[in-house]
């Protein structure tokens, strides 16, 4: 299972992108969003990865923030969305706008998503709703999860957490606090050493 790949941004299309991995090219689909994320080709980059595979096809989804593949894997859990309509709705909205469309039962803005009408969108809210909260992406109650930025310090101290067992909401909330304690230049090490003491309390 590829979770995570950090390379060269080689090409992009309107929908996928190629990641240079030393030498090695992956071809991942992506949302809009994370497109936008990933900088000019050339540049390095960093996606988080989900690998769908069914009886006639293979594919890798590239996310620029955790959040937002804990997301897509929430979304395809429904049924009558696939990869293609998660990717739509992900492009439509953000995560904090899935999150808190689903935690107040609102079909109407996942419906603004591109192939998604007004009977599965109200499926979407119905089957997510009390799952919502558990997955950061913020704008339930006022408050707004902090987003670890792709790439960065931060993001690969929430992917050592998962890596160590804990849950992707838990890691980046502890992740998030951590970063909030020891300020914007903290190391990856000294992020997971406070965020570790965060998850584990």
């Amino acid at each position: 299972m590829i979770a995570k790949l950090k390379g060269l941004l080689d090409e992009t299309g309107a929908d996928w992108a190629v990641i240079d991995v030393s030498g090695v090219g992956y071809l991942v689909h992506c949302s809009t969003k994370t497109l936008s994320k990933l900088g000019e080709k050339g540049e390095a980059c960093t996606v988080y990865t989900d690998l769908q595979v069914s009886e006639n096809d293979m594919r890798l989804l590239g996310f620029a923030e955790a959040a937002e593949r804990d997301w897509f894997r929430l979304l395809t859990q429904v049924q009558g969305v696939g990869s293609k309509v998660a990717l739509a709705i992900l492009s439509a909205l953000s995560t904090g706008e899935v999150q808190q469309a689903c935690s107040n039962g609102d079909a109407a803005t996942v419906a603004r998503a591109q192939g998604v009408g007004p009977k599965l969108a109200g499926r979407i809210v119905n089957e997510l709703k009390d799952k919502a909260g558990a997955l950061p992406g913020g704008g339930v109650g006022g408050g707004t999860a902090p987003a670890t930025p792709a790439g960065g310090a931060s993001a690969d101290a929430v992917s050592a957490l998962e890596n160590l067992g804990f849950k992707p909401a838990v890691a980046a909330r502890a992740v998030a606090a951590a970063q909030g304690e020891l300020g914007e230049g903290a190391s990856e090490g000294d992020l997971i050493r406070v965020a570790l003491k965060r998850a584990a309390g």
